[in-house]
Parts: C-alpha cells; sequence; structure tokens
C-alpha cells in the first residue's frame, strides 16, 4: 500500500491555491483541468516532496474545484492533513505574519493548527524532538476550533 493523496473541495479555487501556496508553501505538481466534467484538480506537493511527487503522483494534496457553485461545510467530515516541519515557532511565525491565524499554537514546542479558507483544519508537527517552550507561544490561547 502506498499513499497518494487527499482530496479537498475548494469553493473559491483562486483563495485556496493563495493559501495553500503563497501562505503555506506548497507547489503546484501538476493541474488537470476537465471540461466536460467542469471540474478542476489542483495538485499540490510539500516543497521537499515535489520531487517525488511528480515522479510518483505521491505525496500530494489534491484541491478538486467545481466550476459550479456548490456549499461545502464542516468539510464533509473530514479530518486534517498533517506536515511536519523543520521549525515549528519560524513557520507558525511566518504563517501569523501572512495573516493566517493560529486556532491552536505550539505551546508545546511540538504541534499547532491552523485551518484552510474553506475549513479544512491543518496539523503542522515539528520534526523530531518538540522544541524547548518558549514565549509567546506557551501562553498564546487557542482561536476558534480545530
Amino acid at each position: 500500500m502506498r499513499y497518494l493523496h487527499t482530496m479537498i473541495r475548494a469553493a473559491n479555487l483562486d483563495e485556496t491555491l493563495d493559501f495553500f501556496v503563497d501562505k503555506l508553501g506548497l507547489i503546484e505538481a501538476y493541474r488537470y483541468n476537465n471540461e466536460s466534467g467542469r471540474f478542476t484538480l489542483v495538485f499540490l506537493s510539500a516543497p521537499e516532496d515535489l520531487e517525488a511527487a511528480q515522479a510518483r503522483q505521491a505525496p500530494l494534496v489534491e484541491i478538486t474545484y467545481n466550476w459550479d457553485s456548490e456549499q461545502y461545510e464542516g468539510g464533509r467530515n473530514f479530518g486534517h492533513l498533517a506536515y511536519q516541519v523543520d521549525n515549528i515557532y519560524a513557520t507558525c511565525q511566518r504563517l501569523i505574519d501572512k495573516g493566517v491565524t493560529l486556532n491552536r499554537p505550539p505551546r508545546d514546542g511540538r504541534m499547532a493548527f491552523i485551518k484552510s479558507p474553506d475549513g479544512i483544519s491543518i496539523e503542522l508537527l515539528q520534526a523530531g524532538e518538540a522544541l524547548p517552550v518558549q514565549a509567546p507561544w506557551e501562553s498564546m490561547a487557542n482561536t476558534g476550533t480545530w
């Protein structure tokens, strides 16, 4: 068995790609437009996975955009995406600087949660051991849900 991708639906493709590419830092590996089915699939990769993603079409996040408008509420029982990061504090600060809300700050030096514009929870996990607990992160409150 091999992991291929996680699919999430986007209500607004530009807004979703702004979040995942411009803010979170994923890279578009490839895109597929289906005229007859009236949808676009955009496959995104973490930078360190790009070579494997292009060669094996995995691991990827598939953004599905249906051209005809539709409401997607609550992530359709979707749990979350998870990404490992080299420095949880630096990653969270970069996201804050780009206007992203930390729903669960990395108080423990290991884990944080954010949400995409479509309400998809994204878990950020520190690579290796947790970083030492430090201010201002240790005292930050949760915001909303994740």
